[in-house]
Parts: structure tokens; sequence; C-alpha cells
């Protein structure tokens, strides 16, 4: 209950001080509103270049087949090929 009372008295005075000092508000709102730009327009710019840093580095990340990991592929299935027909003779016996 005392919230909601002090929260009644500080909007009536708002209100009231902004009726008085309204072209000061104004004045306030003025200066306020292109530094409010500048600096969203800053972290805009900072989180986009920040963005793309990490897609460049996503680009430029070495892929296995890149890395030569397909002649390593190539050798486990000739390797395993030859381990099968081995089973499959040792299981003809």
């Amino acid at each position: 209950m005392k919230t909601l009372i002090g929260g009644a008295i500080a909007a009536v005075i708002g209100v009231i001080g902004l009726a008085i000092w309204f072209d000061a508000f104004l004045q306030l709102l003025a200066g306020a509103i292109p530094v409010m730009l500048l600096l969203g327009g800053c972290l805009a710019l900072y989180l986009g270049f920040d963005e793309l840093k990490d897609t460049w580095q996503n680009e430029k990340a070495i892929t296995p087949a890149e890395a030569g990991a397909d002649l390593d592929a190539d050798k486990f299935k000739k390797e395993n090929e030859a381990l099968k027909k081995e089973i499959e003779a040792l299981k003809a016996k």
C-alpha cells in the first residue's frame, strides 16, 4: 500500500514538474536524442562488424577435405575391405 501511495505521489509531482519546466524538458530531450542515436549507431556498427568477422573466420576454417582427410579415408576404406576379406576367409575355414 505504501508503494502505491508513493508511486501516485511521484506521478503527480512528475506531471506538475513537467508542466512547470516543459521548456527545460524539451531542451533536455533535444540534447539526449542525438546522443542516444550516436551511441546506438556505434553499438550497431560494432555488433555488425563482430558478426561479419565471425563469418569470415568460419569461411576460412579448414575443412577435412582440405586438410587431406579424404586421402586418409580412402586408405582406411581399403584397409577395411582387406580386413573384411580376411575375416570372411577365416570364417570359411
